[in-house]
């Protein structure tokens, strides 16, 4: 039988390891969204092109 010592490592051993996967995820979240705005500037050096001509 596990003692409750044992049951609150366990735990705590758990919620770490989901920590740390959620902060990873977090993580990778934020390398993906600077591509997306860096997508947005391009579009309006296409708009001064299209005035100028």
């Amino acid at each position: 039988m596990i003692s409750n010592n044992e049951r609150m490592r366990i735990r705590r051993q758990m919620q770490r390891r989901i920590s740390d996967v959620v902060a990873e995820r977090r993580r990778a979240r934020q390398l993906e969204a600077p591509a997306e705005p860096a997508a947005e500037p391009a579009e309006p050096t296409d708009s001064p092109r299209l005035t100028t001509v």
